[in-house]
């Protein structure tokens, strides 16, 4: 009796666990593909799943952090989705290698031109952005999803450190530090000089390979050579010998 009253209290507890952490699953967040480092560039992905039994999500509405634009916004296209991009005026200009950015986007809006993102799935939408800022280790980003139903949930409650999760929380994007050597991912000329240099050490070492397996092979060359006239010597000696022995006899 104590055991399955123990093992009731359990399923019970496990169950109101289950019942409050679930909403925390369900909001609308975003995360990198691979990494997000500081001064860098990367693709993250969007995840927003459908929340409702009876209705599908057609719309998405993302908003860009003012306080840290991003000069390159670049959403993946989706099959089924229209895609507007919006820019604004900055107030304070953007410098990327060596020229001012005066616009950045502000947001990015998917609009499903079918049935959207059904009960029962979730759908990923990939941007690329870059650079990302230097002086935050975070970047929040605003959402508003509408169903089929015209139902609107606003995903913009920033989440506060050493606070519980609101209701509705903004997604978050985490950013890891720079590499230590400064580089905050290879540019295309630097990927360019990077092949030619292993395009480079590669002849090089096919090169030294060739010529080593040349050496390797007249060596061994050589040595049969040598060993092939020691064997036919030694048969000429014997023969010389043996025919001696025949005149003595005769």
């Amino acid at each position: 009796m104590k055991a399955s009253r123990t093992a009731a209290a359990v399923a019970v507890a496990g169950a109101a666990v289950l019942a409050v952490s679930t909403p925390s699953f369900a909001h609308v967040s975003v995360q990198p593909e691979g990494e997000a480092a500081q001064g860098g560039y990367a693709v993250v992905n969007f995840k927003v799943p459908n929340e409702r039994d009876d209705a599908s999500t057609t719309k998405l509405e993302i908003t860009f952090p003012a306080e840290h634009p991003l000069a390159s916004v670049m959403p993946q296209p989706i099959e089924g989705w229209d895609i507007k991009v919006t820019t604004s005026k900055l107030d304070k200009p953007l410098e990327v290698h060596g020229r001012k950015i005066n616009e950045a986007v502000t947001k990015v809006t998917w609009t499903a031109d079918g049935d959207g993102v059904e009960p029962g799935f979730f759908q990923k939408f990939p941007v690329s952005v870059g650079t990302l800022p230097e002086n935050t280790d975070e970047l929040v980003f605003k959402a508003l999803q509408t169903y089929s139903n015209k139902e609107v949930v606003r995903w913009i409650e920033v989440p506060q450190k050493g606070q519980e999760e609101p209701d509705h929380p903004a997604p978050v994007l985490t950013l890891s530090a720079a590499s230590g050597d400064g580089h905050h991912g290879a540019s295309d000329d630097d990927k360019a000089e990077d092949s030619a240099g292993s395009t480079e050490n590669a002849s090089a070492e096919t090169a030294t390979a060739s010529d080593s397996d040349d050496s390797g092979g007249t060596d061994t060359l050589a040595r049969v050579l040598g060993v092939v006239g020691i064997v036919i010597g030694a048969a000429g000696v014997a023969y010389g010998v043996l025919a001696g022995r025949r005149r003595t006899s005769a």
